[in-house]
Formats: C-alpha cells, sequence, structure tokens
C-alpha cells in the first residue's frame, strides 16, 4: 500500500467552514471599530474650531464671533465659505451664532458636525451629529457624549 499525502475534499471543506465563521465575527466587529476611530475627525475639528473662535473674538472684539472659516473669518480655508469640511473628509462643520439683540456683538456661538452624506461615517447611527458651544458644553446625537466624545 502506498501512502498517500494531501488534503480530502472533506478537511478542505471544514477548514474553509472554520474561517467563514471567523470572519463572520470579526469584519462587524472591524467596522465598528473603525466607525468609532474616525468620530476623532469630528471632535477635533470642533475642539480646532473653538479655539479659532475665541482667538478670533480676542482679535477682533466689536465684531463678536464669527460663522465665516474664510480669510475675513477664521482663516481655516480659502475663500469665503461658512460651512468646512473636517480633515479627513468625513464630516461637515458649520457655525452658527444666536441672533444678538440688534446693534450688539454675537457673545456665543454653536459649532455642529454631521457627517458627509454617502461618506463612511454616513453609517454610523449612533453619533449622527456633534456640537460644541462657546460654553464649552458638548453634545451629541442621539447617543450620550460618553459614547461619542471618547
Amino acid at each position: 500500500m502506498r501512502l498517500r499525502r494531501g488534503f480530502t475534499l472533506v478537511e478542505l471543506m471544514i477548514v474553509v467552514l472554520v474561517l467563514a465563521i471567523i470572519a463572520s465575527i470579526a469584519v462587524p466587529s472591524y467596522r465598528s471599530y473603525v466607525l468609532r476611530a474616525q468620530r476623532s475627525d469630528a471632535t477635533s475639528a470642533l475642539l480646532r474650531i473653538r479655539t479659532a473662535q475665541e482667538k478670533f473674538f480676542l482679535q477682533n472684539p466689536q465684531v463678536g464671533y464669527t460663522t465665516e472659516f474664510g480669510p475675513a473669518g477664521l482663516r481655516m480655508m480659502p475663500g469665503a465659505t461658512t460651512t468646512l469640511t473636517t480633515e479627513n473628509g468625513y464630516y461637515n462643520v458649520s457655525v452658527t451664532i444666536p441672533d444678538p439683540t440688534p446693534g450688539a456683538t454675537p457673545q456665543s456661538f454653536l459649532i455642529t458636525a454631521t457627517p458627509i452624506a454617502g461618506g463612511p461615517q454616513a453609517s454610523d447611527a449612533k453619533c449622527t451629529s456633534f456640537t460644541l458651544n462657546s460654553d464649552g458644553a458638548r453634545g451629541s446625537a442621539p447617543s450620550p457624549i460618553a459614547t461619542c466624545w471618547k
């Protein structure tokens, strides 16, 4: 009798089945990790913009806060605009200023980051928006701050 070497079809199918089970567990877990990691793109942008707003306010006390990211405002991008895409391109960021009393300088602001429609973060159902105001209060929706601002 000759000694046969190699694998049988049953052995190969068992290996393929085990690999499929491992992949079905690992891929969703990895995708969840990537979504959590990419949230830092929004949080770091909000903190940078808040710092730029405070600097603008100190340099222009007669104007107050601004909603412009361009050269006349926060100087965060060329051209005059009121929306900004984050550094890695996962979120759109906007600044809103509550209506001050007529003739008064704006004394507060609210920065909001939302995932770009059709982008990779659009599927992040846990954190659909991030907010940061002039007082430093953080917010997120629909999950609590502790989940989104990690």
